[in-house]
Protein backbone atom coordinates (compact mmCIF):
# COMPACT_ATOMS: atom_id res chain seq x y z
CA UNK A 1 0.00 0.00 0.00
CA UNK A 2 2.98 2.29 0.22
CA UNK A 3 4.08 2.18 -3.42
CA UNK A 4 3.02 5.77 -4.12
CA UNK A 5 5.66 6.02 -6.85
CA UNK A 6 3.89 3.40 -9.01
CA UNK A 7 7.14 1.50 -9.50
CA UNK A 8 9.37 4.50 -10.33
CA UNK A 9 12.13 5.59 -7.99
CA UNK A 10 12.42 9.31 -7.41
CA UNK A 11 14.89 11.24 -5.32
CA UNK A 12 14.09 14.19 -3.08
CA UNK A 13 15.33 17.48 -4.53
CA UNK A 14 18.22 18.71 -2.41
CA UNK A 15 16.80 22.21 -2.18
CA UNK A 16 13.53 20.90 -0.74
CA UNK A 17 14.76 18.27 1.69
CA UNK A 18 14.80 20.84 4.48
CA UNK A 19 10.97 20.64 4.63
CA UNK A 20 10.66 24.37 3.96
CA UNK A 21 7.24 26.01 3.57
CA UNK A 22 5.68 24.92 0.29
CA UNK A 23 2.19 25.74 -1.00
CA UNK A 24 1.96 22.43 -2.86
CA UNK A 25 2.94 20.54 0.27
CA UNK A 26 0.31 22.36 2.31
CA UNK A 27 -2.32 21.49 -0.28
CA UNK A 28 -1.23 17.84 -0.30
CA UNK A 29 -1.26 17.51 3.49
CA UNK A 30 -4.58 19.36 3.73
CA UNK A 31 -6.05 16.80 1.35
CA UNK A 32 -4.81 14.00 3.59
CA UNK A 33 -6.14 15.61 6.80
CA UNK A 34 -9.50 16.40 5.20
CA UNK A 35 -9.88 12.77 4.18
CA UNK A 36 -8.96 11.62 7.70
CA UNK A 37 -11.49 14.04 9.20
CA UNK A 38 -14.25 12.86 6.85
CA UNK A 39 -13.37 9.26 7.68
CA UNK A 40 -13.68 9.95 11.41
CA UNK A 41 -17.05 11.67 10.90
CA UNK A 42 -18.33 8.68 8.92
CA UNK A 43 -16.96 6.28 11.54
CA UNK A 44 -18.68 8.17 14.36
CA UNK A 45 -22.00 8.15 12.48
CA UNK A 46 -21.77 4.41 11.77
CA UNK A 47 -20.75 3.66 15.36
CA UNK A 48 -23.80 5.53 16.66
CA UNK A 49 -26.07 3.81 14.11
CA UNK A 50 -24.88 0.30 15.01
CA UNK A 51 -24.91 0.90 18.76
CA UNK A 52 -28.08 2.98 19.28
CA UNK A 53 -30.42 2.27 16.36
CA UNK A 54 -32.19 -0.92 17.44
CA UNK A 55 -32.91 -2.49 14.02
CA UNK A 56 -29.26 -2.21 12.98
CA UNK A 57 -27.94 -3.09 16.44
CA UNK A 58 -29.88 -6.36 16.41
CA UNK A 59 -28.33 -7.31 13.08
CA UNK A 60 -24.80 -7.07 14.49
CA UNK A 61 -24.80 -7.56 18.26
CA UNK A 62 -26.32 -9.61 21.02
CA UNK A 63 -27.17 -7.09 23.76
CA UNK A 64 -28.36 -7.66 27.33
CA UNK A 65 -31.59 -5.98 28.56
CA UNK A 66 -29.53 -3.30 30.32
CA UNK A 67 -27.73 -2.39 27.06
CA UNK A 68 -24.40 -4.19 27.48
CA UNK A 69 -22.67 -6.19 24.76
CA UNK A 70 -23.06 -9.96 25.15
CA UNK A 71 -21.82 -11.20 21.77
CA UNK A 72 -21.91 -10.90 18.00
CA UNK A 73 -24.30 -12.16 15.35
CA UNK A 74 -22.83 -13.88 12.24
CA UNK A 75 -23.14 -10.58 10.33
CA UNK A 76 -21.47 -8.79 13.24
CA UNK A 77 -18.50 -11.15 13.03
CA UNK A 78 -18.20 -10.50 9.29
CA UNK A 79 -18.23 -6.72 9.85
CA UNK A 80 -15.66 -7.11 12.63
CA UNK A 81 -13.10 -8.74 10.32
CA UNK A 82 -14.00 -6.90 7.10
CA UNK A 83 -11.34 -4.14 7.47
CA UNK A 84 -8.60 -6.73 7.97
CA UNK A 85 -9.73 -8.64 4.87
CA UNK A 86 -9.73 -5.42 2.81
CA UNK A 87 -6.26 -4.44 4.05
CA UNK A 88 -4.84 -7.87 3.22
CA UNK A 89 -6.46 -7.75 -0.21
CA UNK A 90 -4.98 -4.28 -0.83
CA UNK A 91 -1.50 -5.74 -0.43
CA UNK A 92 -2.00 -7.67 -3.66
CA UNK A 93 -2.88 -4.59 -5.74
CA UNK A 94 0.33 -4.17 -7.75
CA UNK A 95 -0.44 -0.92 -9.55
CA UNK A 96 -3.09 0.93 -7.54
CA UNK A 97 -5.10 3.69 -9.15
CA UNK A 98 -6.64 6.67 -7.33
CA UNK A 99 -10.02 4.93 -7.64
CA UNK A 100 -8.87 1.61 -6.17
CA UNK A 101 -6.98 3.40 -3.38
CA UNK A 102 -10.12 5.39 -2.58
CA UNK A 103 -12.22 2.21 -2.50
CA UNK A 104 -9.75 0.64 -0.07
CA UNK A 105 -9.83 3.71 2.18
CA UNK A 106 -13.59 4.09 2.38
CA UNK A 107 -14.16 0.33 2.71
CA UNK A 108 -11.82 0.17 5.70
CA UNK A 109 -13.31 3.31 7.25
CA UNK A 110 -16.85 1.99 6.84
CA UNK A 111 -16.00 -1.42 8.28
CA UNK A 112 -14.15 0.03 11.27
CA UNK A 113 -16.88 2.61 11.84
CA UNK A 114 -19.57 -0.05 11.96
CA UNK A 115 -17.43 -2.10 14.34
CA UNK A 116 -16.85 0.84 16.69
CA UNK A 117 -20.38 0.39 18.00
CA UNK A 118 -18.82 -2.21 20.29
CA UNK A 119 -17.06 0.54 22.24
CA UNK A 120 -20.27 2.53 22.67
CA UNK A 121 -21.92 -0.57 24.11
CA UNK A 122 -18.99 -1.42 26.38
CA UNK A 123 -18.17 2.08 27.70
CA UNK A 124 -20.20 5.03 28.90
CA UNK A 125 -20.94 7.75 26.38
CA UNK A 126 -19.14 10.41 28.43
CA UNK A 127 -15.90 8.40 28.64
CA UNK A 128 -16.01 7.67 24.89
CA UNK A 129 -16.51 11.38 24.11
CA UNK A 130 -13.75 12.48 26.51
CA UNK A 131 -11.30 9.90 25.17
CA UNK A 132 -12.08 10.94 21.60
CA UNK A 133 -11.27 14.58 22.42
CA UNK A 134 -8.04 13.57 24.15
CA UNK A 135 -7.10 11.44 21.14
CA UNK A 136 -7.85 14.29 18.74
CA UNK A 137 -5.68 16.69 20.73
CA UNK A 138 -2.84 14.16 20.94
CA UNK A 139 -3.13 13.38 17.24
CA UNK A 140 -2.91 17.07 16.35
CA UNK A 141 0.15 17.64 18.50
CA UNK A 142 1.98 14.50 17.36
CA UNK A 143 1.23 15.10 13.68
CA UNK A 144 2.38 18.71 14.02
CA UNK A 145 5.63 17.46 15.54
CA UNK A 146 6.13 15.04 12.64
CA UNK A 147 5.38 17.83 10.18
CA UNK A 148 7.74 20.43 11.67
CA UNK A 149 10.64 18.46 13.16
CA UNK A 150 14.01 18.64 11.42
CA UNK A 151 15.00 15.29 12.90
CA UNK A 152 14.94 12.27 10.60
CA UNK A 153 12.49 9.78 12.13
CA UNK A 154 13.29 6.94 9.70
CA UNK A 155 15.21 4.86 12.23
CA UNK A 156 12.57 5.56 14.87
CA UNK A 157 9.93 4.26 12.48
CA UNK A 158 11.76 0.97 12.02
CA UNK A 159 11.83 0.55 15.79
CA UNK A 160 8.09 1.29 15.98
CA UNK A 161 7.28 -1.30 13.31
CA UNK A 162 9.15 -3.95 15.28
CA UNK A 163 7.21 -2.84 18.36
CA UNK A 164 3.96 -3.07 16.41
CA UNK A 165 4.69 -6.66 15.41
CA UNK A 166 5.44 -7.46 19.05
CA UNK A 167 2.20 -5.76 20.09
CA UNK A 168 0.17 -7.89 17.67
CA UNK A 169 1.82 -11.07 18.92
CA UNK A 170 1.25 -10.05 22.54
CA UNK A 171 -2.40 -9.32 21.79
CA UNK A 172 -2.81 -12.79 20.29
CA UNK A 173 -1.24 -14.32 23.39
CA UNK A 174 -3.59 -12.22 25.53
CA UNK A 175 -6.58 -13.91 23.88
CA UNK A 176 -5.63 -17.19 25.59
CA UNK A 177 -3.58 -16.08 28.62
CA UNK A 178 -4.82 -13.47 31.08
CA UNK A 179 -2.25 -12.76 33.80
CA UNK A 180 -2.92 -9.83 36.12
CA UNK A 181 -1.98 -6.50 34.55
CA UNK A 182 -1.23 -7.98 31.12
CA UNK A 183 -4.06 -6.09 29.41
CA UNK A 184 -2.91 -2.80 30.92
CA UNK A 185 0.68 -3.38 29.73
CA UNK A 186 -0.57 -4.04 26.18
CA UNK A 187 -2.69 -0.87 26.28
CA UNK A 188 0.23 1.27 27.49
CA UNK A 189 2.51 -0.13 24.78
CA UNK A 190 -0.23 0.42 22.22
CA UNK A 191 -0.58 4.09 23.19
CA UNK A 192 3.18 4.65 22.95
CA UNK A 193 3.60 2.81 19.64
CA UNK A 194 0.70 4.49 17.83
CA UNK A 195 1.60 7.90 19.22
CA UNK A 196 5.03 7.46 17.66
CA UNK A 197 3.56 6.17 14.40
CA UNK A 198 1.44 9.32 14.01
CA UNK A 199 4.57 11.50 14.02
CA UNK A 200 6.53 9.08 11.83
CA UNK A 201 3.79 8.64 9.23
CA UNK A 202 3.30 12.41 9.02
CA UNK A 203 6.97 12.98 8.25
CA UNK A 204 6.93 10.05 5.80
CA UNK A 205 4.03 11.69 3.96
CA UNK A 206 6.03 14.91 3.62
CA UNK A 207 8.97 13.03 2.18
CA UNK A 208 6.62 11.15 -0.14
CA UNK A 209 5.30 14.45 -1.50
CA UNK A 210 8.81 15.50 -2.49
CA UNK A 211 9.63 12.07 -3.93
CA UNK A 212 6.59 12.14 -6.21
CA UNK A 213 7.69 15.38 -7.83
CA UNK A 214 4.17 16.65 -8.50
CA UNK A 215 2.97 13.57 -10.45
CA UNK A 216 -0.78 13.93 -9.96
CA UNK A 217 -1.88 10.31 -10.21
CA UNK A 218 0.70 9.14 -7.68
CA UNK A 219 -0.17 12.04 -5.37
CA UNK A 220 -3.86 11.08 -5.47
CA UNK A 221 -2.93 7.52 -4.49
CA UNK A 222 -0.63 8.81 -1.76
CA UNK A 223 -3.43 10.99 -0.37
CA UNK A 224 -5.70 7.96 0.04
CA UNK A 225 -3.10 5.62 1.50
CA UNK A 226 -1.56 8.37 3.64
CA UNK A 227 -5.00 9.17 5.06
CA UNK A 228 -5.53 5.46 5.69
CA UNK A 229 -2.32 5.18 7.72
CA UNK A 230 -3.13 8.23 9.83
CA UNK A 231 -6.76 7.13 10.28
CA UNK A 232 -5.67 3.69 11.51
CA UNK A 233 -3.17 5.30 13.89
CA UNK A 234 -5.90 7.57 15.28
CA UNK A 235 -8.39 4.72 15.77
CA UNK A 236 -5.85 2.45 17.45
CA UNK A 237 -4.64 5.24 19.74
CA UNK A 238 -8.27 5.97 20.66
CA UNK A 239 -9.01 2.32 21.44
CA UNK A 240 -5.93 1.82 23.60
CA UNK A 241 -6.58 5.06 25.50
CA UNK A 242 -10.20 4.02 26.03
CA UNK A 243 -9.05 0.65 27.39
CA UNK A 244 -6.82 2.48 29.86
CA UNK A 245 -9.08 5.29 31.01
CA UNK A 246 -12.64 4.51 29.90
CA UNK A 247 -15.49 3.80 32.32
CA UNK A 248 -17.30 0.57 31.49
CA UNK A 249 -21.05 0.31 31.56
Amino acid sequence: MSDFNRGYARSIPADRADMSVDAGLRSFMLGVYNKVALGLVLSAALAWLTADFAPVQQLLYVVTPDGRLAGFTPLGMIIRFLPLVVLIGAMFIRNPSPRSAGIVYWSVVSGIGAGLGVWLLAYTGSSVALTFMITAAAFGGLSLFGYTTKRDLTGFGSFLMVGLIGLVLASLVGMFWHPAGFSMIISVLGVLIFAGLIAWDTQRLKMTYYELGGEQTSMAIATNYGALNLYLNFINLFQFLLSLTGSRR
